[in-house]
């Protein structure tokens, strides 16, 4: 077990009501984990798809946490309106790049910011609760979002449901993705592996990745840079991008091109 949790991931369905720290925190425990944290948080009354890395797959957080998004919800309108009417102001004014205060309660300083809208469609109206997906840049407030929404309107909205649907590569369509009982369930039954994501695996999802000649492996893994004649298969990269490097299929590091060599970012030791 202790292997197997050393440097991976869950793709957790996070029920309503606790934290999306508490969700970690129970997963981490349940599993045995010493360290544990998420790829972005989670209203305490919003569901869906919540990420968890354990142990020294921490370090990867800030590969992923930013991320794109979708989000499915039920918003309330608070006067009777075509939901026609609504998508037209959405598509005008709601779409593309917005300027998005944070609310109150959240914990980022509330400050104006830029943020990316790909998608807002309204699907289904019920008199003043209508069913809308959104698929936004990471860091966008959904609640916020909805808010502006009534306030463009002149009529007023809240939202009333959210559940996260995608967070980056992890999806509620995963294979993998597991409730709490579920996962308690392969826990008990030794199952675990079944469901526990690779960090590796996840980085080749979000990143190019470059094979160096297992020669160099005792010397990369003491932070030392990767130069072109450690490579064994290369890739072209942008100055400043970040790369998963490996030898064979063991995981070295993420590191960053500067110049002609590759800076480790984070060593994998």
């Amino acid at each position: 077990m202790d292997e197997r949790i050393e440097f991976a991931i869950l793709n957790i369905d996070k029920p309503t009501g606790p934290t999306s720290f508490d969700i970690a925190e129970k997963v981490g425990r349940m599993v045995g984990a010493r360290k544990f944290s998420h790829f972005g948080t989670l209203d305490p009354k919003v569901t869906g798809v919540l990420p968890i890395a354990l142990n020294r797959a921490c370090k990867l957080t800030g590969f992923f946490i930013h991320h794109d998004k979708t989000y499915v919800g039920i918003m309330r309108i608070h006067e009777d309106i075509e939901m026609k009417k609504i998508q037209e102001v959405i598509n005008k004014k709601f779409l593309g790049k917005i300027r998005q205060t944070p609310p109150v309660k959240s914990r980022v300083k509330r400050e104006e910011r830029e943020r990316e809208i790909y998608s807002f469609e309204l699907l289904e109206q019920d008199g003043k609760d209508i069913l809308f997906n959104v698929k936004c840049e990471g860091g966008t407030y959904i609640r916020k979002l909805i808010d502006d929404l009534g306030s463009e309107l002149g009529i007023g909205a809240h939202m009333l449901e959210l559940r996260r649907t995608h967070a980056g590569i992890f999806s509620e369509e995963d294979k993998n993705f597991v409730n709490l009982y579920d996962l308690e369930k392969a826990v008990k039954e030794n199952k675990l592996n079944e469901i526990l994501i690779p960090g590796e695996e996840a980085l080749k999802k979000v990143m190019p990745f470059v094979e160096v000649k297992e020669s160099e492996i005792k010397r990369l893994l003491t932070g030392k840079s990767v130069e072109k004649k450690d490579i064994v298969k290369d890739v072209k990269l942008k100055e400043k991008e970040e790369v998963a490097v490996f030898s064979g299929k063991l995981f070295l590091g993420v590191y960053e091109k500067i110049g002609e060599i590759l800076k480790p970012k984070f060593v994998r030791n």
